[in-house]
């Protein structure tokens, strides 16, 4: 079993390339809005509550330093998403922060509680 220090640094490694990349696909702030950030965070919420099924039904949580802590702790950015919400806040773009924040953070609930009910459909 490999450390738990290795594997949050691996799965961190991983996780940050994979946001890298989803930046590069769309960018970080689409027409005025942060659409990369967003799709990082709603999506590593839906993969965080598919995981949490899949250790807790059948794997065990050996690997959650690697998967939950470091790849979906790399991939998710919450200190982005502060970081835009404030920019566009200082924008003048008060009614786009507000919109932002809680659409984010909705649809981030939204998606574990879907990645959660996959899991449970999926190993339950």
């Amino acid at each position: 079993m490999m450390n738990p220090f290795l594997q949050v640094a691996l799965g961190g490694a991983i996780g940050a390339t994979a946001r890298y990349g989803v930046y590069q696909l769309i960018p970080a702030h689409g027409p005025g809005f942060p659409v990369a950030t967003a799709v990082v965070n709603v999506a590593g919420s839906f993969v965080m509550g598919v995981l949490a099924v899949l250790m807790a039904q059948r794997i065990g949580n050996h690997y959650a330093p690697l998967l939950l802590t470091g790849v979906l702790g790399g991939f998710t950015t919450f200190s982005a998403f502060s970081l835009d919400a404030l920019t566009l806040w200082e924008r003048g773009q008060a009614a786009g922060a507000a919109v932002y924040v809680v659409a984010s953070v909705l649809l981030s609930l939204l998606a574990v509680i879907a990645g959660l009910a996959v899991g449970r459909g999926i190993w339950a």
